[in-house]
């Protein structure tokens, strides 16, 4: 079931553009995000992730707000045969990801610059073998709970879009959010937290890259939550 009439009226991000891009990074962004960025209509049917690309792929992963991309960006780089798919509406952001893009010459990188929700409803069932939503904004006040993207209904559209066994991985460097994001994740039967000991969420897996918000974060004495959650067999 498509989620789109719960998006309306309900951001789960902040501002579009923060400092002027630089005449350079403005020639790359105009470059490339022709070629890789991806829109989604209601009207559309919904469109397999490999229709997204030119090259076929093994797989195809989802990251949900990426950041400068730094990410997204080293698991492509990792994982040249899988397509990685990228929301952020944060035009700085994209120019980030577009920079890495253009310097490490990805081409199985795609960007939707929008609210994930409207990526995440245009995807056919069981379609993404992972996703990441890595270090979200925790929208702390209690008015702001309504924006946090891991909630009821965005779990559930994961659990629709995810195959069977697949990894949803979440990172949070806010404790409060943390406790919010397992008490949503266990009240849905379709995910399995994936651990056996502290130490499983305590420290990030060696194939999970940090960003450069988290490597921040680091550095300021916060502890980061690395949450790893599998889709159930249906």
């Amino acid at each position: 079931m498509r989620n789109l009439e719960n998006i309306k009226g309900s951001r789960v991000y902040g501002r579009r553009q923060g400092v002027a891009l630089s005449a350079s990074r403005q020639a790359r962004l105009d470059k490339w995000l022709p070629q890789i960025e991806i829109t989604v209509s209601e009207q559309r049917p919904l469109l397999a992730p490999e229709s997204y690309f030119d090259a076929s792929l093994k797989d195809h992963w989802l990251e949900i707000g990426f950041g400068k991309g730094e990410h997204l960006a080293a698991q492509a780089n990792s994982h040249p045969d899988i397509g990685m798919i990228g929301c952020e509406p944060f035009l700085n952001g994209v120019s980030g990801l577009v920079d890495l893009v253009d310097q490490e010459n990805l081409a199985n990188v795609r960007i939707f610059m929008d609210d994930a929700r409207l990526m995440m409803d245009s995807l056919p069932d069981s379609s993404i073998g992972r996703a990441f939503i890595l270090f979200p904004d925790p929208w702390p006040k209690a008015r702001h709970h309504k924006r946090r993207i891991v909630s009821a209904g965005n779990i559930m559209v994961l659990s629709r879009i995810l195959k069977d066994g697949a990894e949803l991985r979440i990172g949070t460097d806010h404790m409060e959010y943390c406790r919010w994001i397992m008490a949503h994740m266990m009240e849905n039967p379709d995910f399995i937290w994936y651990s056996d000991s502290p130490e499983d969420w305590r420290s990030r897996p060696a194939d999970w890259s940090a960003s450069r918000y988290e490597i921040k974060s680091l550095e300021g004495g916060r502890k980061s939550s690395y949450l790893r959650f599998i889709r159930r067999p249906r």
